[in-house]
């Protein structure tokens, strides 16, 4: 390695030595402190060129010792090359890839190229490993992390990187992350700090360093405001002004090269170069990684003596050491790129490729390539879509994505070129980037002839609307390119048959439901499908035809034990739902979510864990039910599915609605409404509006609940849903008999009645059994209560429901003068509650109680409701058997996270092991395992 010239000593010591910043340092110096004593933290710091950001990094650098410190730059020229900062921060820390979950090391693995990956549609994966990977090299003394210049890397490394620095709280990793102050808009969600100019005194201090003279104070008063007390520009004018100018002898040069024009100070040095120069800085610049032998072997192929980089370092613009060479400042880099031809940038790319020609570099060979092009190229296309299918393999999306555009721009022929923008806009999809992905797709539709392909592309283009747009519009896309295949492939249009299915019952447009059941029916050579089935039985039962549809739909529920993929499951939870069996639909769904969680597949997970919150909720299981969907809530809104997160919204205001949380029920309702209302999304419209119905009827204000349950009888297809409608029965009942509205409750209790006609589990009946009681007196009402109760018994857990059943029972009974036999329901009604954190519903028992003539202190809340969210997900997998390493994976998080979590969760619980918490568990109202449930 070459030694250090005294220039460049004092170029880093003076880089190291900084002027002011006391706050900027007190918060790095809080970060490093808290990640060195196991905590975690990330920052951002965000700035114009020149204000200090790497500097504010080497001194968190230097001051984190014994830490271990991990650090990558971006560059330009990488910044299509997936996973490439990635690699440039963890290639140190492979070796620690075997303590990740097996899942979790084969994603990062293949995103790192060791290992081959096979393509999935996951974005979490890989982010999960890298959130592991720096937990573990973290022991024992801490990690930090400094990436530089984040505007810069590529986007599958800022995704995982992000993804960890969100997540950041015990891990005893500290994150530091500069980014220019333009370009930080995609790092919402992380705690930043924005650096502007120094002060006047310490920019003082920094032009007296710097001068050759000191400076007078009038001229470095002007100096300071000319370059708003950026560093750099004051380092660099400092530098150029002559004695007399700096002792306010002679005037400043006017006007001062500062500001947006401190990279003109850079472009003139540049000019100030012999031709040569210029050009093997040139080199430097588009080669963008520093490879110093790389670099002078591209030079000698342009006809450039390699001793002309001396003159280019000795003025400053580079360093060298070793067999590296760098750019003085980033913006170096840019003017020496910014007065260059763009001839002799096409001559330098050409050279770069032709260097590059190992498999090892064939992605910056291609990228290479493409810059290269003047035109059309079907060779420069095929390996940059080569690059692309590499990049997807890794779970690169994004920059699959950016890959595949451009090899479309490429590409000759007009067929080819819509195949890549399709698969551009895929790419872009599954990587976050939905305004790319409908760009991708309109260019590829103005091109697409091909029935088959404007096929996928309408299935795409309702894929994107159901999960970020206009839900009635997917429902379209989805019949039109269904339309197209129908004769052509009748297995492709049952598929896009069931996604239309699946945008119709979001909207809650019935009309359209049964129609799509019809064209199921009559596809040209229809099979007896499990998913053809459930179409066709769901479209009849809507239509009237209940005999036929639920025969329909009970022959394809006799083939769920062969079910297995998240998507089939979710279809069995519908089937189960239209049947009028709330229990095992959301059995169904509990097992979709436990499938999507192992399958690999889990870029679905946000969409899925909508569905297993809300089976969660109705199987009471609340706390459950509001950790997933806060899980579910921070997936969706990281990858784009803005559908997904007004989902997780209304469930989680249902779930604030049953435990009295009147200001989160109102603020999760509104924030769902927002969304769902303009998006046509009436099932979650339908959601938010029945939980502040719910919250109205256990705060007893019966008549706001009649008002807001019958409102959603009447909700048309986009703000109401039928669903709702039906589950909402017995709540509606109740608040109409409150009322004195005991036509509404009959009527009410008739359309359950012809809802529940195919039910045949036991929590079904329960629940209508309770209806029709309220609606009844004397001895024929506490029959139908005592009937609903022992049907509650027989079905399993299901503990709101069963505890609601309990308190109307007691409620009868002490009405009618029977105080002592209402007393035992009663008290079994605030037990439960009160496990559930259930509050107004508690009190509500505990009034009766006491009116009934038991004087009884309300008991303490659970243990189990003492756990945070994140504690009660794990608590809960451990519980089923799960190993730390098997938690990781199905939650992304840690092993060691997991056992920091384990560790809080005993003492809170007054346990000590793993059996305990499984006896504990399997007990608890939020976890008891029933039938419903499907098999743990």
């Amino acid at each position: 390695m070459r030694e250090k010239t005294p220039e460049k000593a004092r170029r880093r010591e003076d880089h190291l030595m900084l002027h002011g910043r006391a706050a900027e340092r007190a918060a790095i110096g809080e970060l490093v402190s808290a990640a060195r004593a196991g905590a975690g933290q990330a920052l951002v710091l965000h700035g114009e060129p020149g204000v200090g950001k790497s500097a504010l990094l080497d001194l968190a650098a230097a001051g984190s010792a014994p830490m271990r410190v991990l650090r990558a730059t971006g560059t330009e020229p990488e910044t299509g090359l997936a996973f490439g900062t990635l690699h440039q921060l963890l290639r140190s820390e492979t070796g620690l890839l075997d303590l990740l979950p097996g899942p979790q090391r084969d994603a990062v693995g293949g995103a790192l190229g060791l290992a081959s990956s096979s393509p999935t549609d996951d974005r979490f994966l890989v982010s999960a490993g890298v959130l592991s990977l720096l937990t573990e090299a973290a022991v024992p003394d801490g990690l930090l992390c400094l990436i530089d210049d984040f505007q810069w890397i590529d986007q599958a490394s800022a995704d995982a990187l992000l993804f960890s620095a969100r997540r950041l709280r015990t891990e005893g990793v500290g994150m530091l992350i500069a980014v220019r102050g333009d370009a930080g808009a995609h790092l919402r969600g992380v705690p930043d700090l924005r650096l502007t100019g120094l002060d006047a005194r310490s920019a003082a201090e920094l032009l007296a360093s710097r001068s050759a003279v000191p400076p007078a104070q009038e001229v470095g008063d002007r100096l300071v405001a000319l370059t708003g007390g950026n560093p750099l520009a004051l380092r660099e004018v400092a530098g150029l002004l002559t004695a007399d100018q700096l002792a306010g002898r002679s005037p400043l040069p006017d006007p001062l090269p500062v500001g947006a024009g401190i990279g003109q100070i850079f472009g003139d040095q540049v000019e100030r170069l012999a031709e040569a120069g210029r050009l093997i800085a040139l080199i430097a610049a588009v080669e963008g990684l520093g490879d110093l032998g790389l670099i002078l072997r591209a030079a000698g192929r342009l006809g450039v003596d390699p001793a002309e980089l001396h003159p280019v370092e000795a003025a400053g613009l580079v360093g060298v050491e070793g067999t590296s060479i760098r750019f003085r400042h980033p913006l170096v880099r840019s003017a020496v790129y910014a007065r260059s031809s763009s001839v002799q940038r096409r001559l330098v790319h050409t050279a770069l490729a032709e260097l590059l020609d190992g498999a090892e570099d064939a992605d910056r060979r291609a990228w290479h390539r493409a810059a290269a092009s003047v035109g059309r190229d079907e060779g420069v296309a095929a390996e940059l879509a080569a690059s692309a299918g590499r990049a997807r393999a890794r779970g690169g999306y994004a920059d699959a994505a950016v890959a595949l555009a451009r090899s479309a721009d490429l590409t000759p022929d007009r067929a080819v070129r819509a195949r890549r923008l399709t698969d551009a806009a895929t790419a872009a999809w599954l990587g976050g980037r939905p305004g790319q992905a409908e760009t991708c797709l309109a260019g590829a539709r103005e091109l697409a002839r091909e029935p088959l392909l404007i096929a996928e592309l309408a299935q795409l283009r309702g894929r994107f609307e159901l999960n970020g747009g206009d839900a009635t519009e997917a429902q379209r896309a989805f019949l039109e390119g269904a339309d197209r295949v129908r004769g052509a492939d009748p297995g492709r249009a049952l598929e896009m048959l069931a996604d239309a299915s699946e945008a119709a019952s979001y909207v809650g447009d019935v009309a359209a439901i049964v129609d799509i059941g019809r064209r199921a029916e009559s596809l040209p050579g229809g099979d007896d499908s499990f998913l053809r089935a459930v179409l066709i039985g769901i479209g009849a039962m809507l239509a009237g035809d209940a005999h036929r549809g639920g025969q329909t739909l009970r022959r394809a529920l006799l083939r769920a034990d062969e079910l297995s993929g998240a998507s089939e499951l979710l279809w069995a939870c519908a089937a189960a739902s239209y049947l009028g069996e709330v229990d095992v639909a959301a059995g169904f769904g509990v097992r979709a979510g436990r499938a999507a969680r192992v399958s690999g597949l889990v870029g679905q997970l946000p969409v899925v864990l909508e569905f297993v919150s809300t089976a969660e909720r109705i199987n009471g299981r609340l706390g459950i039910s509001a950790a997933i969907a806060e899980e579910g809530l921070t997936l969706a809104r990281e990858a784009g599915y803005t559908n997904s997160a007004a989902a997780h919204l209304a469930n989680l205001a249902a779930v604030a609605a049953v435990r009295g949380q009147a200001d989160a029920c109102r603020e999760y309702a509104q924030e769902a409404l927002a969304i769902a209302i303009p998006h046509r999304i009436g099932l979650r419209a339908g959601t938010a509006s029945y939980a502040l119905g719910l919250l109205d009827l256990g705060m007893g204000r019966f008549a706001a609940a009649h008002a807001r349950f019958s409102a959603l009888t009447t909700a048309g297809p986009g703000a109401g849903h039928p669903t709702v409608v039906w589950r909402s029965a017995p709540d509606r009942v109740e608040a109409a008999v409150a009322c004195g509205d005991h036509g509404a409750a009959r009527a009410t209790v008739s359309s359950l009645e012809q809802w529940s006609v195919h039910a045949g589990t036991p929590a079904s009946r329960a629940l209508l059994a309770r209806c029709r009681a309220l609606l009844e007196d004397g001895e024929r009402a506490v029959s139908l209560y005592e009937e609903a109760l022992r049907l509650h018994a027989e079905g399993g857990p299901a503990p709101f429901d069963q505890a609601r059943t309990s308190l109307l029972y007691g409620e009868r009974l002490r009405r009618t003068h029977r105080a002592g036999d209402a007393r035992q329901p009663l008290r079994s009604a605030l037990e439960t509650f009160q496990r559930l954190g259930a509050e107004p519903w508690a009190e509500r028992a505990h009034s009766e109680l006491r009116a009934a003539g038991e004087s009884v202190a309300r008991p303490g809340p659970a243990a189990l409701n003492a756990l945070t969210p994140q504690e009660l997900r794990i608590a809960r997998l451990v519980a089923e058997g799960a190993s730390n390493r098997d938690v990781a994976a199905r939650l992304f998080l840690s092993p060691r996270t997991v056992e920091y979590h384990l560790y809080k969760v005993y003492p809170k619980l007054g346990i000590t092991t793993r059996t305990e918490l499984a006896r504990l568990v399997g007990t608890g109202p939020e976890f008891e395992k029933g039938p419903a449930a499907g098999p743990e």
